[in-house]
């Protein structure tokens, strides 16, 4: 059984960014609902997975790649966030400052992509396999997991469910105000040296014996 991964942090602690009646349901209501549908359809298709990354990218059945990998995209986008407000360490910086000139820029590309973004989706600050940085958006419930030689940064959720009670439709207001207090900038420094073969990327919790053996 996968299981939903609890905050690591408390629901309101990303306030006022992000207001704890929307934390509570955003993780308590929808990630709940995708980890409860992707759990029953593990079950039904039979199939065994040692990771939740392995049923991304089974990839058989778009129903199960939905939840999946909108499990997956929840459970490291709440690991991307932190109250405590920071900034990239200094050789994350210069990586910053290579691909985009500086951080302002970065967050100026970063917004855009969100804004630009039409519908529901992602925006990743990603890196390839030489640790290049770049920003990209995805669509729905698709994420980096599929792209051969990326790894995922840092992600903010452009769902309405992620923002709406707190800025309506002021998505841009949101991914400004997201990008100036709430990136988890040592979470990224770890990806990014991951990217380059120095230590392993984040993985969402392994499921339980129960469903292995199931």
């Amino acid at each position: 059984m996968f299981e939903l991964p609890p905050l690591p942090y408390a629901y309101d602690a990303l306030s006022p960014v992000i207001s704890e009646k929307t934390m509570r349901l955003h993780h308590d209501k929808h990630h709940a609902g995708y980890v409860k549908t992707l759990n029953s359809l593990v079950e039904a298709s039979g199939r065994r997975y040692a990771s939740l990354e392995d049923v991304v990218a089974d990839n058989t059945s778009k129903k199960l790649f939905n939840n999946a990998a909108q499990a997956w995209n929840h459970a490291f986008f709440w690991e991307c966030m932190s109250p405590k407000r920071g900034a990239p360490a200094p050789a994350l910086g210069q990586a910053i400052d290579a691909a985009f000139g500086s951080l302002d820029k970065l967050k100026a590309a970063f917004v855009t992509a969100g804004v630009d973004q039409f519908g529901s989706g992602w925006v990743w600050l990603v890196a390839d396999k030489d640790g290049a940085l770049k920003v990209v958006a995805t669509h729905d419930a698709e994420d980096i997991l599929t792209e051969p030689g990326v790894t995922p940064l840092l992600v903010c959720d452009l769902w309405e469910h992620a923002y709406y009670l707190d800025y309506q439709n002021e998505r841009k207001g949101f991914l400004e105000a997201w990008f100036d207090a709430l990136p988890n900038w040592p979470f990224a420094a770890r990806q990014w040296a991951a990217a380059k073969g120095d230590g392993g990327a984040w993985t969402y919790p392994a499921p339980t014996a129960e469903r292995q053996a199931a």
